[in-house]
C-alpha cells in the first residue's frame, strides 16, 4: 500500500532543480516515487513507509533547497 505526501520547497527554478530534489528524496528508505514541480514549488512523495520529516528536510537541504513544510 502506497501513501502520498506533498511538500513545499523553495528555490527550485528549472528541470535540473527538480531532478536534484527528486534524486535526493528517492534515496530515503521507503520512498517509491518523487515528483517535483519547480513552477509551483511542490514535491509529491509516494512511499510505502512514511519518511521522517527531518529526513525529508535533510535530503532537500543536501540538494541545495529549502523545505518549507507539508503543503
Amino acid at each position: 500500500m502506497s501513501n502520498v505526501t506533498t511538500y513545499k520547497v523553495t528555490g527550485m527554478s528549472c528541470g535540473h532543480c527538480e531532478g536534484a530534489v527528486s534524486s535526493e528524496l528517492s534515496e530515503i528508505e521507503g520512498v517509491s516515487a518523487v515528483q517535483a514541480a519547480a513552477d509551483t514549488g511542490l514535491v509529491t512523495v509516494t512511499f510505502t513507509e512514511e519518511p521522517d520529516d527531518e529526513a525529508v528536510r535533510a535530503a532537500v537541504d543536501e540538494a541545495g533547497y529549502e523545505l518549507v513544510g507539508r503543503a
